[in-house]
């Protein structure tokens, strides 16, 4: 049987996992690759730097899982994960993190939802690893939208949990801790958002700044200019009364305020 040791005693060769990258950035499928074939039991059988290459080499590998980023020129991820899904498990890996776009992925069918910078590489070995086996994986960005979808949307009976299949039981088994510490920060922050008087799209902001990016990786994730990411910042700092990124997300979180050396007045 598979997993039993040999009649002298060596434990059998794990099982090989065989993997497609999918991403349009050259940079980050190369670092993955290397990342990911460094394991003894994973394997990058493909490249694709769209959906639809990425649909082309699952056709032609038949991999067990399909890395796959969202926001790629030509056929995006989204658009690709209803023909990946019937063949394979498909785990969103991006720097996307917006609620519709969580939402609408995990509604598709995907296995988990990793928001890079929120994960370290044994926490992606391990998420790849799961998501063969079904069980899903997501980061804290995802997760906090995956619980404001379910709580604007009346809990587990909303249209979201029926059509995907997910329920908040299952969210809460994703075996990741992040879930289960993001729940006081999640209620704090919707909260805040009318305490505050931030905008729809400057709540948004907030959270990506609370989630640690940059100007640069909010502005791509949003689509906007780096110079209107600052003119948000400048109206969210005005409105949370704060100098530094570090404090306007304590405030946000709930945790109170944090020193200048944590952050001081840049942004």
């Amino acid at each position: 049987m598979s997993g039993e040791r040999d009649p002298f005693g060596q434990a059998p060769p794990p099982e090989l996992l065989r993997l497609v990258v999918a991403d349009d950035n050259p940079v980050v499928r190369a670092g993955l690759t290397a990342l990911l074939s460094g394991r003894q039991d994973l394997e990058v059988v493909a490249e694709a730097a769209d959906g639809r290459e990425a649909y082309e080499a699952t056709l032609a590998h038949t991999p067990d899982v399909v890395l796959l980023d969202v926001r790629m020129p030509g056929v995006d991820g989204l658009a690709a994960l209803p023909h990946l899904v019937p063949l394979t498990a498909v785990l969103m890996l991006t720097y996307s993190g917006e609620s519709d776009i969580v939402h609408e992925a995990l509604r598709r069918g995907a296995n988990g939802y990793l928001v890079h910078g929120e994960f370290t590489p044994d926490e992606l070995v391990t998420a790849v690893r799961d998501a063969r086996r079904g069980r899903p994986h997501l980061t804290p960005t995802a997760a906090g939208r995956l619980l404001a979808q379910l709580r604007e949307g009346g809990g587990t009976d909303s249209a979201f949990g029926r059509e995907s299949g997910w329920s908040w039981q299952e969210a809460g088994s994703t075996s990741t801790k992040n879930l289960s510490q993001l729940q006081p920060d999640v209620a704090q922050s919707v909260s805040d958002r009318s305490a505050y008087g931030l905008s729809a799209r400057e709540a948004e902001i907030m959270e990506l700044i609370a989630s640690g990016m940059s100007n640069q990786q909010i502005a791509a994730t949003c689509f906007i200019s780096e110079k209107t990411v600052k003119n948000h910042i400048n109206r969210i700092f005005a409105k949370l009364h704060s100098t530094s990124r570090a404090e306007a997300a304590a405030k946000w979180r709930g945790t109170g305020r944090t020193s200048a050396r944590d952050g001081g007045g840049r942004w």
